[in-house]
């Protein structure tokens, strides 16, 4: 066992050795009154039909979730332990239509998929006034510099610490270190990196504040390091205008600004820029800025924006990179770009985009909504010397229902359709489609 197992095992069991001394002297009722558990269960279908003559994708899989979340023990420090066990179940889609990148399922020595996949983990947690410190291996952060990703059978989880304090009225301050990820198609972990990187850093450091100016207007900053990657800035704002009754008008600007640190750019710790252009090949190096307008009226909404991302380099963001093929592809980011195939995130590229949403609860049938999104991106600079810019657009549908009353209240379903298309550039052409069906049901 490493270093990082063994502290991460050592503090879980101290945080239960703790709980339980507490729980033997005192009655604690909040810790078990406030606990709550679940479990969750969704059905996952994908086809992805490769226009550009590569193996098409069909899968089929079931995936178990089983959440304990611990109130906490009475005292002026309350402890607290978080529990979870997750499965997977391959039910369809043998050799020849699992691509062999553990994006949706684990991988076996053959390249087919395999039948299960599975793994356990615990959260230690505690809590003074407003402030809750946690430590363990299945943290889901969700911030602008690190979003957990959700978007297969099992979710992507993160091992290491955080702290949010809400001590200060409007105010939320956040700071962490992560050390592991857990990919959404895998069994273990590994440590983080960057797209194309091939070693592992275990110091992911981060903080940041969400400041409520108003109860319309939230101004952000976060600062991350990605020890010999990267550096990052991130500022934010987030205003809303209310025009009436069942009216509004939303605008989010998000600006990274992001560079080198350490070894970066050194073998084993390059960047490969998104499969674009770099100054430096194999550093960062990139400034991205975005601006949303969201106008809402009743249970229609329509957005339109745009994207920069600067000549330099592309866009950057944690994930496992091109690590031992451990489930390490998926990894999300905090701009609207990361859309259903693709990211839109090199360098040079400028994208339009827009969504039309409706939410049909205005018209009797709460619970159904649809979307649809276009996105077009133009000015990527080629990665090879001479090569002319490049185009690409995407267009993604959606249509979610969740049941709101009955015998099979809360059970979701949700279909969704993505077209991707470029000109010139490295990702190929694809149709995809998604069937998801989803249930929870609480048990506390």
């Amino acid at each position: 066992m490493n270093n990082n197992n063994k502290s991460l095992s050592a503090s879980i069991a101290l945080a239960s050795l703790t709980i339980g001394m507490a729980l033997s002297q005192t009655t604690n009722a909040a810790f078990l009154e406030d606990s709550k558990a679940s479990i969750s269960a969704r059905n996952f279908y994908i086809d992805n039909d490769n226009r550009e003559g590569g193996a098409d994708q069909r899968e089929w899989a079931q995936g178990l979730r089983l959440d304990y979340l611990s109130g906490f023990t009475e005292g002026t420090v309350g402890f607290g332990l978080d529990l979870q066990a997750l499965v997977g179940i391959h039910l369809d889609g043998g050799k020849g239509h699992h691509p062999d990148n553990n994006n949706f399922s684990p991988s076996d020595s053959d390249g087919s998929a395999v039948d299960e996949w599975s793994r356990m983990g615990a959260t230690a947690k505690a809590r003074v006034s407003q402030t809750e410190a946690r430590y363990g291996n299945t943290l889901t952060p969700n911030l602008p510099i690190l979003l957990a990703n959700d978007a297969r059978v099992l979710p992507q989880t993160f091992e290491g610490g955080m702290i949010t304090s809400k001590e200060i009225d409007h105010l939320t301050l956040i700071a962490g270190q992560l050390e592991h990820a857990t990919g959404r198609a895998s069994s273990n972990r590994t440590g983080l990196s960057v797209a194309g990187g091939t070693e592992e850093s275990n110091q992911f450091r981060f903080a940041g504040a969400d400041w409520k100016i108003t109860k319309d207007l939230m101004v952000q900053y976060y600062y991350s390091n990605l020890e010999d990657f990267y550096k990052q800035h991130f500022l934010g704002l987030v205003h809303v205008l209310p025009l009436g009754d069942a009216q509004s008008f939303k605008t989010d600007l998000r600006y990274f600004d992001s560079s080198s640190d350490g070894a970066n750019g050194t073998a084993g710790y390059m960047f490969n820029n998104n499969g674009g252009y770099a100054k430096n090949p194999g550093e960062v190096d990139n400034q991205t800025w975005s601006a949303m307008f969201t106008y809402t009226l009743g249970g229609n909404a329509l957005m339109l924006g745009h994207q920069r991302v600067s000549d330099d380099g592309g866009f950057v963001w944690l994930n496992q990179g091109s690590l031992v093929n451990e489930g390490a592809g998926g990894a999300g980011f905090y701009l609207f770009t990361d859309s259903m195939i693709h990211q839109f995130a090199r360098a040079g590229e400028n994208t339009t985009f827009g969504q039309y949403s409706y939410d049909f609860a205005p018209m009797g049938v709460p619970g159904l909504k649809a979307s649809i999104a276009y996105l077009h991106g133009d000015d990527i600079k080629a990665a090879t010397a001479g090569g002319s810019d490049q185009k690409e657009w995407e267009t993604d549908m959606r249509v979610d229902y969740v049941i709101q009353s009955g015998p099979f209240k809360d059970f979701g379903t949700t279909v969704r359709h993505g077209t991707y298309r470029g000109a010139g550039t490295n990702v190929a052409d694809q149709d995809q489609t998604r069937l998801i069906f989803n249930y929870t049901y609480n048990f506390m």
